[in-house]
């Protein structure tokens, strides 16, 4: 599988480093009662974004994203690098990553299990959404660890042998940074949100940049994704979602 397959399927997915301020660490329901993040709301979404993908090598590609969601269920990609011939073209669903590569021929079909043995990287829709529209992984529980640093609250949660770590501005809800990284220290992922954007009166980001650290039995690899969106379009009305191998 080539790299630009891999940076597909991570989709894809900038920085935004607060300056710390006043640190206030809640207890108990204080913590609870003042973190009120917001949540993504669709039935369906359509997209468009402008995407550079930039390996350790100094490559640089540059393409358009097209993209349809259904949330929580899935989400169908296709990406063209230029001169509109599509090369890839994929669908995440809670089970799955597919993609087909449709130059290279160099198909993928793995569940997420065998995703994570291959690359060393635990993923998930629920990540990708995450990722994709700025929520916080899970709902916060007193399990979690919560700070208030300035304008963000900064929460560290861990599930499933997995470290999230997102900075969270208090003006929004929205989540400005997310790092998602396994306890054994495998892979890892870094996706940070410098502007958002009102859409049909939610927070939706304008930009992002996702840094993946993939490991494989040749060695490591580190890619970035940079995302501009262009178009965002929730609707209620069910979009099709063509994929076939």
């Amino acid at each position: 599988m080539t790299k630009f397959q891999i940076l597909a399927a991570l989709v894809l997915l900038v920085m935004n480093w607060g300056c710390a301020k006043k640190t206030t660490l809640f207890e108990g329901n204080q913590a609870m009662e003042s973190f009120v993040p917001s949540k993504t709301q669709f039935g369906y979404l359509q997209a468009k974004a402008k995407l550079v993908l930039e390996e350790d090598s100094g490559k640089i590609t540059r393409g358009t994203l097209q993209l349809r969601a259904k949330k929580d269920s899935l989400i169908w990609f296709s990406l063209s690098p230029g001169l509109g011939v599509e090369a890839i073209r994929g669908l995440l669903s809670q089970e799955k990553i597919q993609i087909q590569d449709r130059l290279g021929k160099e198909d993928v079909n793995l569940t997420y299990p065998e995703f994570e043995k291959r690359f060393g990287i635990k993923l998930s829709l629920e990540l990708f959404q995450n990722i994709l529209w700025g929520d916080i992984p899970y709902p916060a529980s007193y399990e979690d660890r919560l700070v208030r640093v300035g304008k963000k609250f900064e929460l560290t949660q861990v599930r499933d042998n997995v470290r999230y770590f997102s900075k969270v501005d208090t003006r929004h809800g929205k989540v400005t940074e997310l790092a998602s990284a396994a306890l054994s220290g495998e892979g890892s992922i870094l996706a940070s949100f410098p502007k958002f954007q009102n859409i049909q009166t939610q927070i939706f980001p304008a930009e992002a940049l996702v840094k993946v650290a993939l490991v494989e039995p040749t060695g490591s690899q580190n890619f970035r994704i940079y995302i501009n969106w262009i178009t965002l379009d929730p609707q209620t009305s069910p979009l099709t979602f063509p994929f076939r191998f």
